[in-house]
């Protein structure tokens, strides 16, 4: 079944108390979470300006990342922590 693969990715999920202060309250799918982590941290100007690739952690995504700037790579592996 051609659906079948991406389910997973659609299937709403649990989301921690720190990553939900950054989302919005959940449940919701990983490519939702995804998209709006990239939405909050566009509007805050959170990449590194002299490397896109890299995320700084303002004080709400601190708790989810654990540190205080992450490549974005790095920051997928991150917030799948925060979901169950």
């Amino acid at each position: 079944m051609p659906g079948k693969a991406n389910s997973a990715f659609m299937k709403p999920l649990k989301l921690t108390a720190e990553l939900e202060a950054v989302v919005g309250k959940g449940p919701m799918p990983r490519s939702e979470v995804v998209k709006k982590l990239w939405a909050y941290i566009k509007k805050n100007d959170l990449q590194n300006p002299k490397n896109k690739r890299n995320i700084f952690a303002d004080d709400k995504l601190k708790p989810v990342f654990g540190k205080a700037e992450v490549n974005m790579f790095e920051m997928t592996k991150l917030v799948s922590k925060h979901l169950s």
